[in-house]
């Protein structure tokens, strides 16, 4: 017993022995090295040398991108790599120690400092180059598989790094030096096709179904354009909150809503112009021969509309004058022989029992000695028969009178219900073509195959 604990303690001994030769090598070594390291001073054996910084940059995750501030979040590593002569050591000087890691504020570093857009080096001192691995060329952002984690909204098409310098000068004189690191990316539509897209093309075509509605309903019409009006109006609003205020390109969902916003006031128009031209009559409007051949003729046979055929009215003179022998009065308009036509039929009612009177004596005979008497009563009828025949010519051209207008006003109706339809027929299509032609330019409004525009290198890696 006593045996193994002194064998298990002498282990201990050797085990943290070793540990503390291991980090008095270290320290030996950083203490050597740091001796009379400066810093400051560039790694450069001489004034005229220049020192090669190798970059490479990892992308862990696409954070967001506001778009209205043209802001993009990323979480990115920087890994530069160069040659300091000052730190060079024999491994075998120090136990076979390979690798020493030091604190970052100990050694001396290159003032690079990754911005959104560029950073500037003077090639005198420093030249930035893309790293290398396996003899290649590292000529994109990586990515870190395992470390990686996917945006919901956007999905990266391309991410080519560039080296960004002036062909035509030469290096020595170049004076500066740029290394681009680019991020092309696409936005996945799948959100906005569920919560705008898709709403503001059911709300629309609930804008288009307006047209089912009576020709005669343009108030009904005018109230559901405008609450649809107002709908849009919200997705309007509320994308413009997302988009930024520039005037160099409007974006696809704001051209959209603006293009249903154009559609929906056409429809109102369309409603207004059609309830107006459906109210018309003959006394507030002549229908001209042009229009009723091309609207009630022409059209509803193109339009394949089943219309009853109109009863013209046989009257064709539309102030008629009628003068009532017994009591003077006179007709000169349809809405005239309305009011008075009460007043003829009472007048019809007693004029017609005297002229019964009459008939019924002629029907028993003549009787000794009522000659001179049936005589005196056709005198006395004679009036009675005329003002009978005169309210019968009356109460029938009042009729025709009336036919003719609810004609008029029908045929009025008929070509409101025509115009109605080609509107329909017109909106329809507009609609229809606008959403397809928009929905195809955001179809081909797609990230280029390659990320630079004539350079046939892909900037990528060939396991990509």
């Amino acid at each position: 017993m006593h045996g193994g604990q002194g064998l298990r303690l002498l282990l201990l001994l050797l085990t943290g022995g070793l540990g503390v030769q291991g980090r008095n090598q270290e320290e030996r070594l950083l203490k050597e090295l740091m001796s009379n390291y400066d810093p400051h001073l560039r790694p450069a054996e001489r004034e005229a040398d220049v020192v090669n910084v190798s970059l490479k940059v990892t992308l862990t995750n696409l954070i967001s991108l506001n778009e209205r501030e043209e802001a993009l979040t990323t979480n990115v590593w920087i890994e530069m790599q160069w040659c300091d002569y000052r730190l060079r050591w024999d491994p075998k000087d120090y136990e076979d120690l390979w690798v020493l890691r030091v604190p970052s504020t100990m050694v001396w570093r290159p003032d690079v400092v990754l911005e959104n857009k560029s950073q500037t080096y003077s090639t005198n001192e420093i030249n930035l180059q893309l790293s290398q691995e396996d003899g290649q060329t590292i000529e994109w952002i990586f990515i870190d598989p395992e470390a990686f984690t996917e945006n919901g909204e956007w999905a990266i098409r391309h991410r080519p790094a560039k080296m960004l310098l002036n062909e035509a000068v030469p290096a020595e004189e170049a004076g500066h030096q740029k290394v681009g690191f680019y991020l092309l990316i696409q936005r996945k539509p799948l959100f906005y096709v569920i919560n705008i897209i898709a709403p503001c093309v059911l709300i629309s075509s609930v804008a288009i179904l307006i047209y089912f509605l009576p020709a005669k309903a343009g108030g009904q019409k005018c109230t559901v354009a405008i609450n649809v009006l107002l709908a849009q109006t919200i997705f309007l609003f509320l994308v413009a909150k997302k988009v930024p205020e520039t005037s160099q390109a409007v974006p696809l969902i704001s051209k959209y809503l603006t293009f249903l916003l154009v559609v929906t006031i056409l429809i109102v128009i369309n409603a207004v112009v059609v309830l107006n031209v459906s109210l018309r009559s003959p006394h507030t409007h002549s229908m001209a021969c042009g229009v009723r051949k091309v609207f009630l003729q022409h059209l509803p046979q193109l339009l394949r509309m089943h219309m009853r055929p109109l009863a013209r009215a046989a009257v064709q003179d539309t102030r008629p004058h009628l003068q009532n022998g017994s009591s003077g009065w006179s007709i000169t308009t349809g809405e005239e022989a309305a009011l008075r036509l009460p007043h003829s039929e009472l007048l019809f009612r007693q004029r017609t029992r005297l002229v019964q009177a009459v008939l019924e004596k002629l029907e028993k005979g003549p009787e000794p000695g009522s000659s001179q008497e049936l005589c005196g009563s056709l005198k006395q009828a004679a009036p009675a028969i005329q003002a009978c025949v005169q309210a019968c010519n009356l109460i029938t051209r009042a009729r025709r009178q009336q036919n003719h207008f609810d004609s008029g006003s029908e045929e009025w109706f008929l070509v409101g219900r025509v115009l109605d339809r080609v509107c329909f027929l017109v909106m329809l299509s507009l609609f229809i073509c606008g959403t397809a032609g928009i929905f195809l330019m955001a179809h081909y409004n797609q990230v280029p195959a390659l990320p630079f525009a004539g350079d046939p290198r892909p900037y990528l890696p060939t396991s990509d």
